[in-house]
């Protein structure tokens, strides 16, 4: 890549990230802690059956996003700008989010619920494509490790705030801001539009300052026949990216197990350990905190040691903290494990980040992004629908669990095959 003394300038590299900080409030307040527990625990009939019901709708999610996210990308390519793409997937994900204020707990909105959940974690998911493959327009080839990192961290810290609000706004308030009434779950359904109205105000800086690439002027119609045929050339010269093509296998089994981690930590901490809303949102703030601190410290270290050594540190680290929160018994080792494990989280998913903006071609960068989500996403349903039917048949959320364990081992094996990037 051909790198321009400054291609994104510091105001845009900025506002880029701090787009991080915007969306983050979705992944941590909505699919992991505060939603999500509330399904399971007050919508849901069982934690049983809610786990199971919630995985299979995660699985949905993200095999739309496996199919959508290569075609749109390469769409995007071709008719240049992203911006457009980014601001549309930011509004549905925001109105999504926003209805989940109508799920009263009650079990005869378990349908309405998982609709608009899917439908939101989906146009999250598909605006990480367009928004991920802005990194290398925007930011020299050296210094991708710790832009992405620290666009990362920023989320973490992003989703921090958001969820320390909630505590005090609503959950442990003894009277609700706004007056809401918890004995309608008022103070956990208000989540969805305050995290919606959160994505869209703080995604706005991205949307004024940060450069995009200018128009093609191609039509939609024309730029997806365009986009197709490439992406179809694409599929069978695969063997052209031997080394992209073998990353992004291992990447797919390893973020296999950090998608359903995510989706069901919350779900875990409640029922296996018993923890309240309030303990769920206090160890998701003191874990988002560690998890800014592994982005932000780890940002250099990938710039530093490369990439594909980032990956491999931190995906072990998951999974030896991982097995012991398989094995603890109370709230207090929990803890113990469960914060640790944290800084660990961010690296894993900003490296990646990284080296896919090395690897992608200039001309194809957010085709390959699209190929990015496919690979977060192809096999995505593998995760929650395994974790489902372990729970399920072992009747043990532990069982469940304990899956995610060998997505990590198997994609870190995978890892240590793709050639290290020359730097």
């Amino acid at each position: 890549m051909t790198d321009t003394p400054d291609p994104g300038g510091t105001r845009g590299r900025v506002a880029w990230c701090v787009y991080d900080w915007a969306n983050s409030a979705f992944p941590t307040v909505i699919t992991t802690f505060v939603f999500a527990a509330y399904f399971t625990k007050g919508v849901a009939g069982d934690e049983i059956s809610g786990t199971s019901q919630w995985g299979y709708a995660m699985s949905l999610s993200a095999l739309a996003v496996a199919i959508a996210g290569p075609i749109l990308g390469s769409v995007a390519d071709h008719g240049g700008r992203r911006k457009p793409w980014l601001a549309g997937f930011t509004l549905i994900a925001a109105a999504g989010a926003a209805m989940l204020w109508t799920i009263l707990p009650d079990a005869a909105y378990i349908v309405q619920a998982l609709f608009w959940v899917a439908l939101a974690n989906f146009a999250f998911e598909m605006g990480m494509v367009f928004y991920n493959a802005m990194l290398a327009d925007l930011v020299p080839a050296a210094r991708l490790g710790r832009w992405s990192g620290w666009g990362w961290g920023l989320g973490y810290a992003g989703g921090l705030i958001c969820l320390g609000l909630v505590l005090v706004g609503f959950v442990q308030a003894d009277t609700p801001w706004f007056g809401l009434q918890k004995s309608l779950s008022e103070e956990l359904r208000v989540t969805g539009p305050f995290v919606g109205l959160w994505m869209i105000v703080f995604a706005l800086p991205l949307f004024i300052f940060t450069p995009d690439k200018p128009s093609t002027g191609k039509s939609f119609g024309t730029a997806l026949t365009d986009g197709m045929a490439t992406l179809w050339r694409t599929f069978k010269e695969l063997k052209n990216y031997a080394i992209a093509a073998r990353f992004l296998v291992a990447r797919m089994i390893y973020t296999d197990g950090l998608n359903t981690l995510f989706a069901f930590g919350g779900i875990y901490a409640a029922g296996t350990f018993g923890m309240s809303f309030e303990e769920l949102i206090i160890f998701g703030i003191a874990m988002n905190l560690t998890a800014g601190l592994g982005a932000f410290g780890f940002a250099w270290i990938d710039d530093k040691i490369g990439s594909k050594q980032t990956i491999l540190i931190a995906v072990g680290g998951l999974t030896v903290l991982g097995t012991a929160l398989l094995i603890v018994e109370g709230k207090t080792m929990f803890w113990v494990f469960g914060l640790p494990l944290g800084i660990f989280v961010g690296p894993a998913q900003a490296a990646s980040r990284t080296m896919m903006a090395h690897l992608a071609p200039a001309e194809m960068r957010t085709e390959f992004f699209g190929l990015f989500a496919l690979s977060g996403k192809a096999t995505a349903f593998m995760g929650p629908a395994l974790l489902a039917w372990a729970t399920v048949a072992f009747d043990s959320q532990r069982a469940g669990m304990a899956t995610i364990i060998v997505f990590f081992i198997v994609g870190m094996a995978l890892m240590f095959t793709v050639p290290a990037l020359k730097r």
